[in-house]
C-alpha cells in the first residue's frame, strides 16, 4: 500500500504546475504556496468516495513534491 502521493512541480510560462506521478492529477497556481494548497485539495477530492484499496493508497497519504529547476543557458 502506498503511503506517499508523489508530484513533480515545474515552472510553466505563466504558472507553477504540479503533475501527479502515480495519480491522474494536474493543478497549477501563480505561486508555490497556493500550489501546495491546490495539491492537497486535489488529492483529497481525487480520493474522496474512491475505494482506496483498489487504488493501493492509504486513506490519507503524505505528499512528496519534487521541484524541477530550469536550466539556464
Amino acid at each position: 500500500m502506498k503511503t506517499i502521493a508523489q508530484f513533480k512541480v515545474y515552472k510553466g510560462e505563466k504558472a507553477y504546475i504540479a503533475e501527479g506521478v502515480d495519480l491522474a492529477i494536474v493543478t497549477q497556481a501563480d505561486d508555490l504556496d497556493q500550489l501546495v494548497k491546490n495539491i492537497e485539495e486535489a488529492v483529497a477530492i481525487h480520493l474522496e468516495g474512491e475505494n482506496i484499496s483498489e487504488l493501493d493508497y492509504s486513506q490519507k497519504p503524505s505528499i512528496l513534491v519534487s521541484y524541477e529547476l530550469s536550466q539556464h543557458a
